[in-house]
């Protein structure tokens, strides 16, 4: 039997409880050991609820429990995550987390601590909730050179976008049913994704993205005339994050794209989160799946402890250093761009002298605005060329 200590009984952590104790046979053959949740740490109470029984508020019966092979931290957040997951890792306890703040502040030293442990500090939750992605990106796609990771990694922001397209409501109305169903409103400024394709990077890479280094953009700026319009271009508006190779040169930001029906991620709706890899070899591979929620996350937290019971007293997690990944200068970053202003602010003749060739778009319902797409050209150019526009209602980016 391996005893395991959850820390945090919130939406993941009671999931996690609630896989383990409803797949238990299954959880257990395939770990080829009993798995036992000994403690639950948590400040509240839990009145009526079995896991009282279990339930500690002090994180040293954990660590001081030698019983205790492996630890689930669900806290989230950074303290007092950091400090609990680090003194577990340092006394030759393993950890399974969903917490993508933590892995993508601190993942190289946890990594390290573990493998200096002969432990394991995995993650598999901390970016696409039930979606398997972290250990393809560790054991599947190491053959390859891989030139893009483009993902909805954020549920919050695609239903948001998903309920401005198919109902035409406003951002204001969707974002309060969206806190109405529990939904981070924090995730709107595009922090999260930011953090996760951070993640996906520095796995893929093998060294550590700043992910404050990361240009970020949010949904806070998308409104209903910029449905009208992709309608009238027939493509879908996304916040996606990604990091692409051009030459030698890694570009990675996290902003709205629009994409058109033969983008893979164009047709993901909801709360769902789909990531997009191309391969020099494999070529394209795509991962899909609920992005979010108590029991999808907690699958993929319970699967992490299962990976780490069947190799306990063995190190598994690939290499993920410190030294920094050298990022190109967004400025130097090439995209084409979808543009609104008003049509009192410039002529198409001044639109030609700062952008050069754009096609014009037009919508159904909306005049007084100049709208049109750019050709390719450096996110410093056109910084310094949308910089002589007094009025603008919108910029995305496009690709197609």
């Amino acid at each position: 039997m391996v005893n395991i200590a959850v820390l945090g009984y919130g939406t993941v952590g009671s999931g996690v409880v609630e896989v383990i104790n409803t797949n238990h046979e299954i959880i257990n053959k395939r770990a080829g050991e009993e798995i036992n949740i000994k403690y639950v740490l948590d400040l509240r109470d839990f009145p009526g609820d079995p896991v009282q029984q279990i339930l500690t508020h002090d994180f040293n019966d954990i660590l001081n429990d030698d019983e205790v092979k492996v630890v689930v931290e669900v806290m989230g957040g950074i303290n007092p995550a950091y400090t609990f997951v680090k003194q577990c890792l340092a006394a030759g306890k393993s950890v399974a987390t969903s917490n993508k703040e933590l892995v993508a502040s601190h993942g190289p030293e946890l990594l390290a601590i573990a493998k200096e442990n002969n432990v394991n500090f995995l993650f598999e939750a901390s970016v696409g909730g039930g979606i398997p992605i972290i250990r393809p990106l560790n054991t599947s796609i190491t053959a390859d050179e891989v030139t893009e990771i483009t993902g909805i990694l954020n549920g919050t922001t695609n239903y948001i976008l998903t309920k401005m397209d198919q109902e035409g409501a406003s951002y204001d109305e969707v974002l309060k049913q969206a806190q109405e169903l529990g939904y981070p409103e924090a995730d709107v400024e595009g922090g999260d994704a930011c953090r996760k394709i951070a993640i996906l990077t520095s796995i893929v890479y093998g060294k550590h993205l700043d992910y404050t280094k990361i240009h970020t953009e949010g949904i806070t700026k998308i409104s209903t005339e910029d449905f009208k319009y992709a309608d009238a271009l027939g493509v879908s508006i996304k916040l996606v994050g990604t990091t692409k190779k051009e030459g030698d040169t890694l570009y990675s930001f996290v902003a709205p794209m629009m994409l058109d029906e033969n983008h893979p991620l164009s047709g993901i709706h909801d709360v769902f989160n789909g990531i997009f890899v191309h391969g020099n070899v494999v070529d394209d591979i795509m991962f899909y799946g609920r992005g979010a929620g108590k029991l999808p996350t907690a699958s993929a937290v319970v699967s992490d402890v299962v990976d780490e019971v069947k190799h306990m007293g063995k190190n598994i997690m690939a290499s993920w250093d410190a030294e920094p990944l050298p990022i190109g200068d967004f400025r130097d970053a090439v995209n084409r761009f979808f543009v609104r202003v008003s049509a009192d602010s410039i002529t198409k003749e001044e639109v030609q002298k700062l952008f050069g060739d754009v096609t014009y778009v037009t919508a159904e319902g909306i005049d007084g605005e100049l709208a049109f797409i750019t050709s390719a050209m450096t996110e410093g150019s056109f910084a310094d060329a949308i910089a002589k526009i007094d009025k603008i209602y919108s910029i995305i980016r496009v690709a197609f």
